[in-house]
């Protein structure tokens, strides 16, 4: 008797130890159906990505969440609806935006932009921007015979500004007297950069400037060389700008090789 006894405080020992196992591994038991604790792990890490952090008011609410979904998801599944066919497409389409996110983050994981080619990137930034920066102004019309009565009139005493307000067709820059704020000239089309690197500060082109957009009267008001950000200060936007450049990549290559019947 007493042998049955240790044995049978055993067994219920091992089965308690079983059940703590079962509590440890899910959040809760829903109807009989248990619930991963997995699940809450994954959104606690989404809020947590967010930026938001996760305190402990936070995590019951989520668990709250988690629950309340497997409660909805067992009546949608009792009502037969995950059986309809525009279900089965939805939900197709949500596994293929999962697999897709996962396979570009893995991509992106596996393949970091290196230090060496965000300063390749910065220096050929550095390089085409450098130099002597212009502040200009210009009125844009559209025939050459105004550019000219536009140019004679400057001559005689004519105001820039007031001209460029009342005749640019640059609705942007005429509406300011038609300044153009500070600029790199390879900023402006080759015609317009070609002129403008011709004057010097306070001059005024001599004969209409002619671009696709029409005929420009262009002034420099004064010239500096070119104040550029330091690597440091536009490291992280190279950073995600070539992270999206290799992406891109990556998805036009897969693109090409896939074979499409």
């Amino acid at each position: 008797m007493k042998k049955q006894f240790v044995l049978a405080t055993a067994v219920a020992g091992l089965l308690a130890l079983g059940a703590q196992g079962v509590l440890a591994q899910n959040l809760a038991i829903v109807n009989g159906k248990a619930v991963p604790k997995t699940r809450l792990d994954s959104l606690a890490q989404q809020v947590a990505k967010s930026g938001r952090p996760v305190t402990p008011d936070m995590e019951s609410q989520l668990r709250e969440e988690v629950i309340a979904r497997e409660v909805f998801m067992q009546e949608a599944e009792k009502r037969g609806l995950s059986t309809s066919e525009d279900v089965k497409v939805q939900m197709e389409l949500a596994r293929q935006t999962i697999l897709i996110r996962e396979l570009f983050a893995d991509y992106q994981k596996n393949n970091p932009v290196t230090e060496a080619e965000m300063k390749a990137e910065y220096d050929k930034f550095a390089e085409a921007n450098g130099g002597k920066e212009y502040k200009a102004r210009h009125i844009l019309v559209e025939k050459e015979a105004e550019a000219k009565e536009i140019i004679a009139s400057l001559k005689k005493g004519g105001k820039f500004d007031d001209i460029a307000k009342k005749k640019s067709k640059d609705p942007g820059s005429g509406a300011k007297g038609g300044d153009l704020d500070w600029a790199n000239p390879s900023s402006y089309v080759p015609e317009f950069s070609e002129a403008l690197g011709k004057l010097g500060k306070g001059q005024t082109t001599e004969t209409p400037v002619k671009t696709q957009f029409g005929y420009h009267i262009i002034r420099v008001d004064d010239i500096r060389t070119a104040q550029l950000p330091s690597y440091e200060e536009v490291k992280p936007q190279i950073a995600q700008s070539m992270q999206q450049q290799k992406l891109a990549a990556f998805q036009a290559d897969l693109r090409k090789k896939a074979k499409v019947e």
